[in-house]
């Protein structure tokens, strides 16, 4: 009988030690990555705001929502929805909570903002911060009505997408939401000239669009890749006091407001429309709390005005028309209070 052949031992330390295949370079329209870490936080992308729509057919176009900036973290163990400032929110949307919950086990990072819809379906942010109830003693409220509209997706399975185009980004996006119409619903890019469709969402009282370009990168701030068309302009502001009133004695006649250039606050005019009676007398309680105690004022002030100055705490969101030639808001209006966690949405004169 004969013997069989000896085996031979798997690895000689003669022999050259196994090693794996060369990676491959990634080709954005397939991108079958290597398994990338999840990121604790996305400092997101930002569009920076146009007159006109950038020619060319290398750009996408959708509508742009009237609410709140929020990034949803999905992993098997845990979800987290975070505010543009880094702040975790998760408790205060819960429908957005559930639908994300349904979207797993895949774990994925998705960009959107949450809106509150008013009776035509059409974006409210009054409706969203009354949910909130930001900055009054309700702060911390459920906005249990919000939807989160996802218009890109950041990381998708163990992979990160930021170094792939936004076309390619978005194909997985409309895969994975196509159909969904629960507290996570796609942002639906819309194939029209940019002019014709800012015409149709002026008219339906929507506050702009927004273009992306297809072939770049996520990358965050204020980049150029994302611009922004308004039908008419909104930001936040800090109120940073107020001038008193004869004919409203427990309100105010207007709201003092500032924006930051650097790390400076910067004087941009005051508001005094667009405020229901409840409101300027709530607001002034809020305000005499913040009543500044110190001999010079928040900021420089060269007006004549007789105002009461107060710590610039509070965040207001503003409608305006234009800005005037000294740099103060032309026409502003009032819509209402931004939760104080907000903070990174206060307006930059830089």
């Amino acid at each position: 009988m004969t013997k069989p052949p000896r085996s031979k031992p798997l690895l000689r330390d003669t022999e050259a030690p196994i090693r794996s295949r060369p990676r491959k370079k990634r080709n954005p329209a397939q991108p079958q990555l290597l398994f990338d870490p999840m990121p604790d936080r996305v400092e997101p992308a930002l569009a920076q705001l146009k007159s006109h729509a950038p020619k060319g057919d290398k750009w996408s176009w959708e509508v742009k929502w009237d609410g709140y900036r929020l990034a949803v973290h999905i992993e098997p163990q845990d979800i987290r929805i975070l505010t543009r400032g880094g702040h975790d929110w998760t408790r205060r949307f819960p429908a957005i909570l559930e639908a994300a919950r349904a979207l797993g086990p895949a774990t994925m990072i998705i960009d959107g903002e949450a809106v509150v819809l008013d009776a035509e379906g059409r974006p409210d942010f009054g409706l969203l911060q009354q949910s909130l109830g930001a900055s009054g003693k309700q702060a911390g409220n459920r906005a249990s009505g919000a939807i989160f509209y996802a218009f890109d997706l950041i990381y998708f399975d163990g992979h990160d997408l930021r170094g792939v185009e936004y076309r390619s980004r978005r194909h997985l996006l409309d895969d994975l939401l196509t159909g969904k119409d629960g507290g996570i619903r796609l942002s639906e890019t819309l194939d029209v000239e940019p002019a014709v469709l800012l015409e149709h969402v002026c008219r339906l009282g929507l506050e702009g669009i927004v273009g992306k370009h297809l072939d770049r990168p996520y990358r965050s701030g204020r980049t150029g890749d994302w611009v922004k068309i308004k039908c008419v302009q909104s930001e936040a502001f800090l109120i940073i006091g107020y001038e008193k009133s004869s004919a409203s004695p427990a309100g105010f006649g207007s709201l003092v407001l500032a924006a930051y250039r650097g790390a400076d606050l910067v004087h941009v005019g005051s508001v005094g429309t667009g405020f229901k009676e409840t409101e300027t007398v709530r607001l002034r309680k809020m305000l005499d709390k913040l009543r500044w105690k110190r001999k010079q004022p928040p900021l420089p002030y060269s007006g004549s005005a007789d105002i009461v100055w107060v710590e610039p705490t509070l965040i207001a969101e503003i409608e305006f028309r234009a800005w005037t030639t000294d740099r103060k808001l032309r026409h502003p209006s009032y819509k209402g209070l931004r939760d104080r966690q907000d903070n990174a949405d206060v307006f930059r004169l830089d």
